[in-house]
């Protein structure tokens, strides 16, 4: 079946890998850490409980839920790491943090303003500038990431802002 020629061509997604800052690595990596300590001090206890009375339903539940958790608190720290990215289609911005997923219609953005004096990206989804996400990637991606957006529906606005102007802004609130 042929494609009607009036029908626009599918651009391929764009990816954005989120940029984490220096702080949040440390606090993946003491996150990380943190687990694998719980999986080691629950299976050296875990051997403990092996060579004594194992009768006990108590002591059973305990460490499964102990080796739960701290499985469960590597695979979303890793999922984090891995999977966090902005992905940029025909119709939707969607937001991945991890296991979290979060769709935007590209037809309810209003506007991208970009903060050059404090380095910030912000896609606004109102004329009011109330409902928004700061876009987290490497500043060297906006301008990409602008014009991506913009390809892909050009009734978004575009505007920036110096870093005089947002002292002044400041000054005035």
């Amino acid at each position: 079946m042929e494609k009607p020629e009036s029908a626009t061509p599918q651009r391929p997604a764009k990816k954005y890998k989120f940029n984490y800052s220096p702080l949040a690595c440390v606090l993946f990596g003491l996150g990380l850490a943190l687990s694998v300590a719980g999986i080691g001090v629950t299976t050296w206890q875990f051997l403990g409980f092996l060579g004594g009375d194992i009768s006990s339903v108590y002591e059973w539940m305990k460490y499964i839920l102990l080796y739960i958790a701290s499985v469960l608190l590597a695979v979303i720290l890793v999922s984090m790491l891995i999977r966090s990215q902005y992905v940029l289609t025909d119709k939707q911005l969607i937001l991945q943090f991890g296991f979290i997923k979060t769709k935007h219609d590209l037809k309810t953005i209003y506007s991208v303003h970009l903060f050059k004096g404090s380095g910030k990206l912000a896609v606004y989804f109102d004329d009011f500038k109330t409902k928004y996400v700061i876009i987290v990637v490497k500043e060297r991606w906006y301008d990409d990431f602008v014009h991506s957006l913009l390809e892909r529906n050009e009734r978004i606005a575009f505007s920036f802002s110096t870093q005089e102007e947002e002292d002044e802004a400041k000054k005035k609130k």
